[in-house]
């Protein structure tokens, strides 16, 4: 399953930005709701642990999932579920353990039945979808520990994972926010890293977003605010989508004003 090795392969990149930060900066707060680097990484391997045990031990799974529920039922956060969940692990010892941890998702996953329905914190989805989500997941808050440590991510067309996740989940940014739906969905046409042009919906000269794949995925995923981008939108349902798109889970989430999600370096 490719959106397996895709999974993978952005994991690696992420692994390879992380490598070499030094001991003082894991402690850092990134723009991302003043997460620190063991936060953000943190995160992403609670829920990398998540997603293998749904596949491989769906028991062990449901115990996970009782026992966030019951954190939060007790007034504890998400956040200082998992920093007791993984414990006195930071720095390069918490990237060690993620990165095995990515590993066996991958190898795992990429074996599996795509189709294969799994569960998850929310509606149970197909095994895809879940490997699809984790790649999104990883680009996303990865985004953060790019732009905290002033880099430029090299992207690749593996991100059309995400951007297909942007598209399907057009309805559930207004249903979310229990918007009706508007009955017209907005012609998608992108710009790939690799400079293939992908496209979604039908043509419409009223209703369109155009740009760069890697804008689309920024706003769909809540790292950038839509005005921070370069994207085309024409049309009231395009602009209502990109002002509040979601393409995660869970209770709408406002995406970050204007000018307040950046590469360091860009600022100094």
């Amino acid at each position: 399953m490719t959106q397996a090795l895709d999974y993978r392969d952005e994991c690696h990149a992420l692994d390879e930005l992380l490598r070499n930060v030094d001991d003082a900066a894991w402690a850092q707060q990134t723009q991302f709701k003043g997460w620190t680097f063991n936060d953000v990484l943190g995160h992403l391997y609670l829920f990398d642990h998540a997603a293998q045990l749904t596949l491989r031990e769906p028991a062990a799974f449901s115990d996970l999932m009782r026992g966030i529920r019951g954190s939060a039922a007790r007034g504890q956060s998400l956040l200082e579920f998992t920093r007791a969940w993984h414990g006195d692990s930071g720095g390069h010892a918490l990237l060690s353990r993620w990165r095995e941890c990515c590993e066996e998702v991958a190898r795992l996953y990429s074996a599996a039945d795509p189709a294969r329905r799994v569960a998850w914190a929310g509606p149970e989805m197909s095994v895809r979808s879940c490997i699809s989500a984790r790649q999104m997941e990883t680009w996303a808050h990865g985004q953060a520990l790019f732009d905290a440590l002033g880099q430029t991510r090299v992207e690749n067309d593996r991100i059309k994972n995400i951007a297909i996740m942007g598209i399907n989940t057009f309805a559930w940014t207004f249903a979310n926010r229990g918007v009706a739906v508007p009955p017209v969905k907005p012609f998608v046409q992108l710009t790939s890293p690799s400079g293939a042009i992908w496209a979604w919906n039908e043509p419409n000269a009223v209703h369109r977003v155009e740009g760069t794949a890697v804008d689309f995925c920024r706003v769909v995923t809540q790292t950038r605010n839509m005005r921070d981008t370069r994207l085309r939108l024409c049309g009231e349902t395009a602009l209502r989508w990109m002002a509040d798109a979601q393409c995660f889970a869970g209770p709408p989430q406002s995406p970050p004003p204007p000018g307040t999600r950046f590469a360091a370096e860009l600022h100094r």
